[in-house]
């Protein structure tokens, strides 16, 4: 069998589910996981020799992704920053948006022995690529789901990202465990009228705990950060928050009757409320 045979198969079958441009995307990325193929193999149209083992693994992979399973679990694993991430069903998938995030605290934070918490960790793909970004940070990152907690050690370890990970419920009123120069967090935002929007893949595999917040309580992670960030952050401290698209006034808002200065609302690269930041004076 030719890579270029292969690769239009994969392809094809998928565009019952996708279009074109994602359904060649995930067919490359597939065989590129299961049998090591590159663009160059695909272009030059290398022969292949496809073992019956391989041959299975990827018939299974097209079976769960036609059931609208993620490639990203389907292969366990998902880029962000630059870096490769273990991810299952456990954690959120990390998102384009997110690494927005990342690089705005790199940006904005230069200093030294910066101490950093990520509330609601998930894969841990923010506090890790915080740590490996910014000069000697003492960082944390905290989540309510033990399994998410377990996916984030081991990507912290595979990484060498020395994080301190903690089980930690933020609505349950405990104090937050140390100050810190910087909070971010990208909590639970997306409400429940908000489903009927979500692609299968999202809404039948992703977790629940880490997506979805009632219609009658949209802000109850942000309230809630808000207040321990005012005891948990240093003077001058910086609070930063992903954000549900058509909530960034609100989100200010809390943060600015809090207390907070230079509260700004920032866009991502798709013109879309993203991130709200502000300082703790």
């Amino acid at each position: 069998m030719k890579t270029k045979e292969l690769y239009n198969s994969i392809s094809t079958e998928l565009t019952s589910l996708y279009d074109e441009q994602e359904a060649n995307s995930i067919a490359f990325l597939l065989l590129e996981a299961i049998l090591g193929i590159t663009k160059t193999d695909c272009i030059v149209n290398t022969t292949l020799h496809v073992s019956l083992m391989k041959d299975r693994e990827i018939k299974v992979a097209i079976e769960k992704l036609l059931r609208h399973e993620p490639i990203q679990y389907v292969l366990g694993k998902a880029d962000f920053y630059g870096r490769e991430f273990v991810v299952d069903a456990n954690v959120l998938i990390p998102r384009n948006e997110t690494e927005e995030l990342v690089q705005l605290i790199i940006n904005e934070n230069k200093a030294s022995n910066l101490k950093i918490v990520d509330i609601g960790t998930g894969s841990g793909c923010i506090p890790i690529s915080l740590y490996l970004a910014l000069d000697n940070a003492e960082v944390e990152a905290v989540d309510i789901s033990e399994a998410a907690l377990a996916i984030a050690q081991q990507n912290a370890s595979a990484l060498d990202a020395h994080i301190t990970f903690n089980h930690f419920d933020i609505l349950s009123g405990t104090p937050l465990p140390n100050q810190y120069h910087i909070i971010v967090s990208n909590p639970p935002y997306v409400t429940q009228n908000e489903k009927t929007l979500m692609r299968p893949n999202v809404l039948n595999f992703e977790p629940h705990l880490a997506l979805f917040v009632e219609d009658n309580d949209p802000l109850i992670f942000y309230n809630a950060i808000v207040q321990h960030s005012k005891h948990s952050l240093y003077n001058e401290g910086r609070l930063y928050f992903e954000i549900n698209e058509n909530l960034g006034v609100e989100v200010a808002s809390i943060m600015e009757n809090a207390g907070f200065k230079k509260t700004r609302i920032i866009q991502d690269l798709n013109g879309k409320d993203r991130i709200v930041t502000g300082v703790m004076m």
